[in-house]
């Protein structure tokens, strides 16, 4: 299927997931639904289903003159992509709760994977970047509004143009961000975690530190604000990150209370340049939390 979809003529959930139907209806097969039970079937029904859902689609399915058998297959097929992605059932609801109302979630869903790619690429302990990745359009941070800790930073472009009209904002309020660290390459995040292993031994390193190759900092659009510390949570300028982040493209990636999910403990300097609609696309759907998103996206694409 084309990723690139006019607005005019998105039927979001019925385009791809009708796709997906008629491909699997060929091969007379279906996905598995990893758990999740769909109403209106024989499979008994879980206390964590998602009521919300079924009612979603099929006032959907009815005002897009949608027959019985291929709504319940979007049901399925995004009750098993929730699923599969790992998405909690609060999110999940507050998803299919908004599909009654209207396909604003599947039209910002699309437009975002028209955006640059690495703005969304899965990068975590299991999902490392491709063997050896460095961006081509790196470009030194040199300061002005904000700070910088020490020569050889460096950013992508998009990042790097980002942080400065962040920057900007925040210095019209008083309010000036240090860099302590940016761009690390394959070889350079080699080092660090070695360090961090030598220091504090693997376990603890593992919560802090991510092995080469599984680096968002390898991304290039990545900024750790100074101090790389627990008390940058204290200091004037992340809690303005906090309320301001969002508005110019970057998302914290290891948020408080979510080492389960993110597999690295909170770091409240660690802040990743994903563009104004995909943060807004997580603070929106996902309640702030950047790797349930990144989940969805990369399952999704993975089947489409």
């Amino acid at each position: 299927m084309e990723r690139k979809i006019r607005a005019a003529f998105l039927l979001p959930v019925i385009l791809l997931c009708l796709s997906c139907y008629k491909t699997g209806a060929a091969k007379n097969t279906a996905p598995d639904t990893g758990g999740f039970s769909l109403s209106g079937t024989s499979r008994p029904q879980e206390e964590n289903d998602l009521p919300d859902l079924a009612d979603a689609i099929a006032r959907f399915s009815r005002t897009r003159d949608v027959d019985p058998d291929s709504a319940a297959f979007i049901e399925d097929y995004l009750r098993w992509i929730f699923g599969e992605a790992g998405i909690p059932e609060r999110f999940a609801q507050n998803i299919a709760s908004s599909l009654i109302e209207s396909p604003a979630f599947f039209m910002e869903f699309f437009e975002l994977l028209n955006q640059d790619p690495y703005t969304y690429f899965l990068v975590d302990k299991k999902n490392p970047l491709p063997d050896r990745y460095e961006p081509k359009d790196l470009v030194a941070l040199t300061g002005g509004r904000y700070r910088v800790s020490r020569d050889g930073l460096e950013l992508r472009k998009i990042a790097a143009d980002a942080l400065e009209e962040m920057a900007r904002a925040a210095a019209a309020e008083g309010i000036t961000f240090t860099v302590g660290s940016a761009y690390r390459s394959f070889t350079y995040q080699t080092t660090v975690y070695d360090r961090e292993v030598k220091t504090y031994g693997k376990e603890t390193a593992d919560r802090q530190s991510a092995q080469p190759g599984k680096s968002q900092h390898q991304l290039g659009m990545v900024v750790d604000f100074s101090p790389i510390d627990d008390d940058f949570a204290k200091t004037p300028a992340s809690q303005w990150l906090q309320k301001n982040a969002g508005r110019f493209g970057w998302s914290l990636s290891f948020p408080d209370g979510h080492e389960d999910i993110t597999g690295y403990r909170w770091e409240s300097w660690h802040y990743r340049f994903v563009g104004r609609d995909l943060a807004a696309f997580i603070d929106t759907y996902f309640g702030g939390i950047q790797q349930y998103a990144l989940q969805f996206i990369k399952i999704w694409q993975e089947q489409e």
